[in-house]
């Protein structure tokens, strides 16, 4: 069966996004937390959903450092989609080590900051391997209903963590040439692995 690296936010959708693809790809499940920003509950959370998806291997990777490079050297606006390409460059490496062939999120064309059309193009633009989004076209309620169902829905309610640093007025549009020079304008590999040195790893 062909391996996925799957992001995994503490949020309703990317696990949903992993559940629909899980009967067609090997998936293991990355999640890059904000700690010391943010408590251990968000650990825990991403844990717990990682049990009821029955993920066998799970990276936490401590991102912190890296997002604060971004905030003080690039666009703020342009914040969601740098750290988006960020996460996904993350688990690019990590597909790499792991044989992956393909990156999966929760992105859904109806939602806001880094998930406009534009913005996705950008992301994948600035990406080299195949970028699978199973909930792209699908109305909220729907991923609800589904995450209702397999049991995720308690565990992912209410707020996530993901925006702690981003800006109050984030860019809807972009040009994936200026945000590839601006990722270019820090140490982005080094910072990307020296943070994944530091990932903790469950399962195999």
């Amino acid at each position: 069966m062909p391996k996925a690296i799957a992001l995994l936010s503490g949020g309703i959708d990317s696990p949903v996004a992993i559940h629909l693809l899980q009967s067609q790809l090997d998936i293991i499940a990355v999640h890059f937390h904000q700690q010391p920003l943010t408590d251990e509950k968000e650990i825990e959370k991403v844990k717990a959903l990682a049990a009821v998806l029955k993920i066998r291997k799970l990276y936490l990777v401590p991102f912190t450092p890296v997002l604060k490079v971004l905030v003080t050297n690039c666009n703020h606006r342009d914040y969601f989609v740098l750290s988006k390409i960020a996460m996904f460059k993350t688990a690019e490496i990590i597909a790499a080590k792991e044989k992956a062939d393909y990156l999966i999120t929760g992105e859904n064309l109806g939602q806001v900051s880094s998930q406009t059309l534009s913005n996705m193009t950008s992301i994948t633009k600035n990406l080299s391997l195949e970028v699978l989004r199973p909930l792209l076209t699908f109305d909220k309620q729907e991923t609800i209903e589904i995450a209702k169902k397999i049991g995720t829905y308690e565990i992912s309610k209410g707020p996530e963590m993901c925006c702690l640093l981003g800006p109050k007025r984030p860019s809807t549009k972009s040009d994936s040439r200026k945000i590839g020079e601006e990722l270019e304008s820090v140490p982005l590999q080094k910072l990307l692995e020296e943070s994944l040195n530091k990932a903790e790893v469950f399962g195999q």
